[in-house]
C-alpha cells in the first residue's frame, strides 16, 4: 500500500486526551473468515429474549442491541467504542475544528468527566474551567453512571443555551457551580508571536485539518516580519492530540525531507506502517504543499518544545519525533502516554466502531502507549512546582489500558496506597499560581528563553518529580 492510501486515512478526535484514528472502511466480507462462538451468540439471543418477553416494562429493542454492542466494544480498552448516528457526527464535525458545546476535552474518572483540558478561548475555557476539573452534574442531573458519549451529548446543545456544571476541584473543599452558555466552538488551533527580540513562540493547542496549513501561513508572516529568530519554542502543552496528518505536518516543518516521523505496528497487515515528513502524508487534498513556501531557515532554528502530562496522542507524535532526531530540546514534565490508534469502521450509514488496532512507535521505535514521552529536561510548570500536572491521571492510570508492548508495566501517576503522597500534591498544588500560556508568568516559558541564551535553566524540584 502507497503512502498516499495510507495518509488518506488518518484523522482524528479530540475528545478523551487526544484520540487519533485510521479512517478505514472496511466491507464485512473481509471479516467474514472468522469463526463465531455459536454458544455464546446463541446465550445472548436467550437473554435479550428474556428481556423482551419478562422486563418490567417494554423496552427498544434497537437500544437494546446498540447498548450491547456500545458494552461489548467498551469492555475492551478506554478508546474503543460504538459511535451511534449522533456521536458519528459529532466526530465527523469535531474534525474540522466546529461544533455546538461548551469547549473541553474530556475523558472518565470514576464515573465522572473529567477535563483533560479546556479548548483556548472557549467558554468554558472564559468561564475558568481547569484542567483535573472533575464535571460531577449538569444542571442538577449527575453524570455518574453515565458513559462518556452520553455525558458529551449532555454537554452538547443549541447555540446560546445555558448549562450549569457542578465541578469538583481538588484545590477546592467545596464543588463549584459554573454556568456556561453554549456557542459554536471554532477551534483556532495555531497561535504565533514573538515573545522576545529573537525568539518566537508557536502554539499548536490541538491538532486539525486546517491546522498544517494555518501554521505554515502565520509562520510565513512572522519571518517575513522577523527574519532573524535566534530560537523557537513549541508550545504543546495541554494539547489532547487529533488529526494525525497535522502531527506529521508540524514535525515536517522542522525535520529534513523524507524523515520518518511516526510508524504503527498491529495484528492486521494494513496497521504496520510507516509515515514520513512528505506533502502527501500531511495534505488532505490534492494541490499545492503547504509547507513549500516556509523559510528555509525553519529546518535548523533552535528548538524547545514544551510538554506535559495534558501532551496525547498527536502531540506526543510530534515530541517523540523531534526528540529522536535531536532536534530540539524537550522539556516540562512527563506527557499522558496515548500511543495507540483507533480505526473507524463505518458499519452503516451513519454508525461506526472505533476499534484499537495499532501502537504508535517514534522513528527510533519507542513506544509511546502507556509511557509517553519523557523530557529531555524536566522543568516545573510554576516556580512553585509541578503539584497540579502530577495530580493528573495519565494513559497508565486509566482501567483497561492497553500496554506498551514491550513486556514492561508501566506505573501510572499515583498508586491508590500513597494517601501521604497525594496529601502533599494537594497541599502543593494550592499553592500554585494561575497563568496563561505564552505569558510572562510563563514559568516554563521563561526557562525554555534561559536555555536558548545558554544561562542556567531552573529544573524540576526532584520531591515532585513523577512517579
Amino acid at each position: 500500500m502507497g503512502n498516499k492510501t495510507k495518509s488518506l486515512g488518518l484523522v482524528g478526535l479530540g475528545m478523551v486526551a487526544g484520540i487519533a484514528v485510521s479512517m478505514q472502511f472496511s466491507a464485512l466480507a473481509q471479516r467474514a473468515g472468522s469463526p463465531l462462538p455459536l454458544e455464546e451468540l446463541r446465550t445472548l439471543s436467550e437473554v435479550f429474549s428474556l428481556i423482551k418477553s419478562d422486563y418490567v416494562e417494554q423496552v427498544d429493542e434497537k437500544k437494546l442491541v446498540q447498548d450491547a454492542i456500545s458494552g461489548m466494544v467498551a469492555s475492551l480498552d478506554p478508546h474503543s467504542t460504538y459511535l451511534d448516528k449522533s456521536a458519528f457526527k459529532e466526530m465527523r464535525e469535531s474534525i474540522h475544528g466546529k461544533f455546538v458545546g461548551i469547549g473541553i476535552e474530556v475523558g472518565m474518572e470514576d464515573g465522572y468527566v473529567k477535563v483533560v483540558a479546556p479548548i483556548e478561548d472557549s467558554p468554558a475555557w472564559r468561564a475558568g474551567i481547569k484542567a483535573g476539573d472533575l464535571i460531577t452534574r449538569l444542571d442538577s442531573q449527575p453524570l455518574k453512571g453515565l458513559t462518556l458519549d452520553e455525558a458529551i451529548k449532555k454537554m452538547r446543545g443549541e447555540p446560546r443555551s445555558k448549562v450549569v456544571l457542578t465541578v469538583s476541584r481538588k484545590t477546592e473543599d467545596k464543588p463549584l457551580l459554573i454556568p456556561i452558555v453554549r456557542e459554536e466552538i471554532r477551534v483556532q488551533s495555531v497561535k504565533v508571536k514573538m515573545v522576545e527580540p529573537g525568539y518566537a513562540w508557536l502554539r499548536i493547542s490541538q491538532f486539525q485539518e486546517p491546522t498544517v496549513e494555518d501554521m505554515a501561513k502565520k509562520l510565513a508572516a512572522l519571518y517575513a516580519k522577523e527574519p532573524n529568530i535566534k530560537g523557537m519554542v513549541l508550545d504543546l502543552r495541554n494539547d489532547p492530540g487529533g488529526v494525525v496528518q497535522g502531527a506529521i505536518g508540524v514535525s515536517a516543518a522542522f525535520l529534513p525531507k523524507d524523515a520518518l516521523v511516526v510508524s504503527t505496528d498491529g495484528q492486521l497487515a494494513d496497521s504496520k506502517q510507516t509515515f514520513h515528513a512528505t506533502a502527501e502524508n500531511y495534505t488532505f487534498r490534492s494541490g499545492a504543499d503547504p509547507l513549500a513556501k516556509l523559510p528555509a531557515a525553519l529546518k535548523t532554528v533552535p528548538l524547545v518544545v514544551l510538554v506535559n502530562g495534558g501532551s496525547a496522542s498527536a502531540s506526543e507524535i510530534v515530541a517523540g519525533a523531534l526528540q529522536d532526531y535531536k532536534r530540539a530540546t524537550v522539556m516540562g514534565s512527563q506527557t499522558f502516554g496515548k500511543g495507540s490508534v483507533q480505526t473507524l469502521r463505518q458499519i452503516s450509514a451513519d454508525s461506526a466502531v472505533k476499534l484499537t488496532t495499532a501502537r504508535y512507535f517514534t522513528p527510533n521505535g519507542r513506544g509511546i502507549q502507556a509511557k509517553g514521552i519523557v523530557p529531555d529536561v524536566l522543568v516545573d510548570e510554576t516556580a512553585e512546582g509541578d503539584a497540579i500536572n502530577h495530580l493528573r491521571l495519565r494513559e497508565a492510570d486509566l482501567q483497561k489500558h492497553l500496554a506498551n508492548g514491550d513486556g514492561e508495566e508501566t506505573p501510572g501517576r499515583i498508586r491508590r496506597d500513597e494517601l501521604e503522597e497525594e496529601t502533599r500534591l494537594l497541599a502543593a498544588a494550592k499553592k500554585q499560581k494561575p497563568f496563561e500560556f505564552g505569558s510572562k508568568e510563563d514559568f516554563q516559558l521563561e526557562q525554555a528563553l534561559r536555555h536558548f541564551k545558554g544561562l542556567p535553566v531552573k529544573t524540576a524540584k526532584p520531591e515532585l518529580a513523577a512517579k
